[in-house]
C-alpha cells in the first residue's frame, strides 16, 4: 500500500493503542453504525464518546461529521477517530456514468479520474471510506446490480478495479481529498440464481478462482483499503461466514492486511440463511471466519464481549480483528487529521468536475447501428427535430443507480443539450410516455405527427435509474412497457430514426435495430449526458465506446458471454437450424445435435467489445513473434490498423487468446489485452501486446495457479468476434 507512513510505525501504533484498550473498545471499533440525520442524537454521541462506535455511514453533513469526529478524538478515552463511509460509486454530486458504462470506455484512466474527482468532492464533506469499487462479474443483465459491475470479462473489470483503486485512494492515503476503497462483493455475488438479488450462487471452486477472484486480487494488489462480503452463499456457506473465503484466501494465500467489513446487516442474516439459530450464533460464525467489522447490525455489539469472555471466541482473534481497523485509520491519517477543513478541497461540481464527467460519457456511449450513414446529423441541413421519449429530459433519471448525493441540477439533459446546441432549428419535445414501463399509448398519436412533420426523430429510451440496482432485478429485459410500439408508430412515418437508449443493464433489443436508423447505446451517463449524447449525434466527435458485456437476442439466451466453455457437440453456422425452418414431419434426428436453442440464433446480438464509430477500421496483417514460446518468456502480438474512414477517431483494440487443450475445461476466448488508439483518416498504426506466458496461467484440477504448456489461439480486433487469427506453443524448459 502506497503510505507515506512506514509500516513499521504504522504496526507500533496499532499495538500501543490495542494495549490500552478495554473489551468493550475494542468491540466499539467492529462497530458500524448509520448515522444519517444532519445531527448528532444522544445515543449516538454517547457511544462516540464511550468508545462503542468505531465507524458511522451515510453522515454527509460536514458540521455533524467534524462533530462526531471531535467526541471520537477529544472526549472519548483514547482518542480513536471515526470511519465515515458512503456509497460514492460512480461520483458524488457530480455524476459520472453507471460504472458499466464507465467499463464501455475500455479506458481505465477515465475511471482513475473519475474516482479523484468523486474523493474529492467526497472528503469535502467529512468522508474518509467509500463502499466501491464493485468488482462483481456481471453475465446476467437480469441482475440489478449488473449496472455497478465493469461487466463479464474478468480481465476488465480487474483493470477498472485497480484504476478505480488508485483514483479513490491517490498516492497517500493521508492526504486531504483522499478516501480508502472498500473492494466488494467479496465473493460471487453476481452469480445470483436467476438473477435475482441476495439469491443462492452454485459456482464451482475452479469457476470461482478462474472468473470471480481475480478481479479482487487486481483490487488488493492496486492497496484497496478494505473488502466488503457478499450477500450470496457460496457450497452452502454465506459469504460472511466462510472461512474459506475470508481466512484461506484472503488472508492466508493473498495476504491481505485490511479490514473486512459485512454488507448491510448480513451477519445478523445468517439466521435467516439458516445456518445459525440466534444472532449469538451469528456472531461466532463472523468473527470466526474473519469478518471484522459488521455494518448496520448489532450481533456484535450485543455479544461479541461476551463471547470472549466466556472464551467462545479467543480474544487474539478480537485482537487480529481490532488491529486490521485500527490499521486503516492510522494509514488514513486520522490521529494526525481527524476534521475536515472546507476551503481545503474544490468545490463539489466544478466546471473541471463537469468537463471531466463530459469526456468520461462521450467515451462510454456505444454506437450499435448506424445504417447509411444516418449519423452524425449536419445541423445545416435539418430544420426540424422531433425529439421523443421520457428519458429526453428528466435530470435525475439520467445519473442512475446508487447516486445518494448527485446533484439533479448539474445536470444538462439532451433535451437542454439539443436545443443549445441547434440554435434556430426547431426542437418539437413529446414525452409520448410517462415513464418508460407505462403501457398508456395516449401520447402517441402527438409524438407520431411531431415525427412526420420532422427532418429527424430522435427518441430517448430505455430505463429509468429505478429499474435498476441493488434489488431491482428484472425476469424480462426486453424494453419495458410499450417503447417498442412508439418505435415502430413513429418508424412508420417514413422519417429517418435515431434511438438513444439509457438504461441501466443491457437490453434484449431482438427486433429493435430493424426498425431504427441508428441506435446509441447511452447506458446512464451521468450529470453531463445531453452535451456528451449531442456532441455524438451532431459529429464533434465520433463514438468510441465498445461493449463490455454481450448482448442476448432475447431474456431465454442468458447467460450468455464471449468466454464460454466449448461443448463436446459446439454448434456452427452448418448445423444450426432454426424452428421455423423445420417442413412438418421432419424426424426427430435429423435437424442434428449440437449445442442451441431452436427458436434464436446461437450468436449473441452484440459481442463483447462491439461498438461502431463514424470511421471505418481494418485491421491486417496479424504477426506472431515467434511459434514456440519457453515457459517464462514473453511473445508479441501485433496487428497493423488503418483508418480507411473520413474522419479521425479512436478505436479500442483487443487482444484474445484461447488455450486449446488444458487439465480443465477452457473458454473458447479470454480477453487478454486491450489499447486504446487514436487515426487520422488514411492514419495506419502497428498496435503490439507483449503476451507473457505468466498471462496464460489459470487453476487447473489441482487448484493451483500456473501456465499449462500447450497450444493456443490469439486473435487481435475491434471485438470479440474478431476473425484475424495467429497461434503459437507455449512449451517446458528445454
Amino acid at each position: 500500500m502506497s503510505v507515506t507512513t512506514s509500516e513499521r510505525s504504522v504496526e507500533a501504533r496499532v499495538r500501543e493503542l490495542l494495549d490500552e484498550m478495554t473489551l468493550p473498545e475494542k468491540v466499539g471499533q467492529l462497530n458500524l453504525v448509520n448515522a444519517a440525520g444532519g445531527h448528532v442524537p444522544e445515543w449516538l454521541a454517547e457511544g462516540v464518546r464511550s468508545g462503542r462506535i468505531g465507524a458511522v455511514l451515510n453522515e454527509v453533513d460536514l458540521h455533524t461529521v467534524n462533530e462526531l469526529q471531535r467526541l471520537a478524538s477529544k472526549e472519548s478515552r483514547l482518542g480513536i477517530p471515526l470511519l465515515v463511509g458512503r456509497d460514492v460509486i460512480h461520483g458524488f454530486k457530480t455524476v459520472f456514468p453507471i460504472p458499466l458504462g464507465m467499463a464501455a470506455t475500455w479506458n481505465p484512466d477515465l475511471a482513475r479520474k473519475a474516482a479523484w474527482i468523486s474523493a474529492l468532492e467526497a472528503a469535502g464533506a467529512g468522508v474518509n471510506w467509500t463502499f466501491a469499487p464493485m468488482m462483481d462479474i456481471g453475465r446476467d443483465p437480469r441482475w440489478g446490480r449488473v449496472a455497478e459491475t465493469f461487466g463479464e470479462e474478468p480481465y476488465l473489470t480487474g483493470r477498472f478495479a485497480a484504476a478505480m483503486v488508485q483514483g479513490f485512494q491517490g498516492d497517500d492515503l493521508s492526504v486531504p481529498g483522499c478516501i480508502g476503497a472498500c473492494a466488494k462483493h467479496f465473493a460471487g455475488y453476481g452469480a445470483s440464481e436467476s438473477g435475482r438479488d441476495y439469491n443462492t450462487t452454485d459456482i464451482p471452486e475452479n469457476q470461482l478462482r478462474n472468473v470471480h477472484l481475480p478481479p479482487f486480487k487486481a483490487a488488493l494488489d492496486a492497496g484497496a483499503l478494505s473488502v466488503m462480503t457478499s450477500f450470496s452463499d457460496i457450497d452452502g456457506v454465506p459469504a460472511s461466514a466462510s472461512t474459506f473465503l475470508l481466512d484461506q484466501v484472503l488472508r492466508e494465500e493473498w495476504g491481505f492486511d485490511g479490514f473486512v467489513v459485512s454488507d448491510w446487516d448480513s451477519i445478523r442474516q445468517l439466521a435467516i440463511h439458516g445456518i445459525t439459530g440466534s444472532d449469538r450464533e451469528s456472531a461466532v460464525e463472523a468473527a470466526s471466519a474473519g469478518l471484522d467489522m459488521e455494518m448496520a447490525g448489532d450481533a456484535y455489539a450485543h455479544h461479541l464481549e461476551a463471547l470472549v469472555a466466556e472464551g467462545v471466541v479467543p480474544e487474539s482473534r478480537l485482537d487480529a480483528m481490532v488491529a486490521n481497523v485500527l490499521r486503516a485509520k492510522v494509514r488514513l491519517g486520522l490521529f494526525e487529521d481527524w476534521m475536515t477543513d472546507p476551503f481545503v478541497l474544490p468545490v463539489a461540481g466544478s466546471a473541471p468536475h463537469l468537463s471531466a464527467a463530459k469526456e468520461t460519457a462521450r467515451q462510454s456511449i456505444v454506437l450499435l447501428e448506424n445504417r447509411d450513414q444516418a449519423l452524425p446529423l449536419d445541423p445545416g441541413s435539418l430544420g426540424s427535430v422531433a425529439v421523443v421519449g421520457p428519458l429526453a429530459d428528466e435530470p435525475a433519471e439520467q445519473l442512475g443507480t446508487w447516486v445518494f448525493d448527485g446533484d439533479p441540477s448539474l445536470s444538462v439533459t439532451p433535451l437542454q443539450a439539443l436545443r443549445d446546441a441547434l440554435g434556430d432549428v426547431e426542437v418539437h419535445y413529446v414525452r409520448a410516455l410517462e415513464t418508460t414501463w407505462s403501457r398508456d399509448r395516449g401520447g402517441f398519436a402527438d409524438a407520431v405527427e411531431a415525427s412526420r412533420s420532422a427532418d429527424v426523430a430522435v427518441l430517448f429510451l430505455g430505463e429509468e435509474a429505478i429499474l435498476s440496482g441493488e434489488a431491482h432485478c428484472r425476469a424480462d429485459i426486453r424494453l419495458p412497457g410499450e417503447q417498442e410500439a412508439l418505435i415502430a408508430a413513429i418508424a412508420e412515418t417514413g422519417t429517418p430514426v435515431v434511438l438513444v437508449i439509457m438504461a441501466g443493464r443491457p437490453l434484449a433489443l431482438q427486433g429493435v435495430p430493424e426498425m431504427v436508423d441508428a441506435l446509441l447505446y447511452a447506458w446512464h451517463p451521468g450529470s453531463m449526458a445531453g452535451p456528451a449524447l449531442v456532441d455524438l449525434l451532431l459529429g464533434e466527435v465520433p463514438p468510441s465506446g465498445k461493449l463490455p458485456v454481450t448482448f442476448p437476442r432475447v431474456t431465454g439466451q442468458i447467460p450468455i458471454y464471449s468466454a464460454q466453455k466449448n461443448t463436446g457437440k459446439p454448434v456452427d453456422p452448418d448445423s444450426f437450424i432454426h424452428v421455423e425452418d423445420i417442413d412438418r414431419g421432419t424426424p426427430q434426428l435429423s435437424v442434428g445435435n449440437t449445442s442451441f436453442h431452436m427458436d434464436v440464433h446461437y450468436t449473441p446480438l452484440y459481442p463483447l467489445g462491439y461498438g461502431l464509430s463514424y470511421a471505418e477500421f481494418e485491421y491486417r496483417d496479424l504477426q506472431c513473434s515467434r511459434e514456440v514460446v519457453p515457459l517464462g518468456d514473453v511473445v508479441s502480438l501485433s496487428v497493423e490498423v488503418e483508418n480507411i474512414g473520413a474522419v479521425e477517431a479512436e478505436e479500442v483494440v483487443q487482444l484474445y487468446v484461447r488455450d486449446l487443450v488444458g487439465s480443465v475445461t477452457r473458454p473458447v476466448r479470454e480477453l487478454k489485452g486491450f489499447q486504446r488508439i487514436r487515426l487520422g483518416p488514411g492514419e495506419r498504426r502497428c498496435v503490439s501486446f507483449d503476451l507473457g506466458t505468466a498471462d496464460l496461467a489459470f487453476h487447473g484440477r489441482d487448484m493451483i495457479w500456473r501456465t499449462e504448456p500447450g497450444h493456443f489461439h490469439a486473435w487481435i480486433g475491434g471485438s470479440s468476434a474478431a476473425t484475424l487469427r495467429t497461434e503459437f506453443e507455449v512449451v517446458a524448459h528445454g
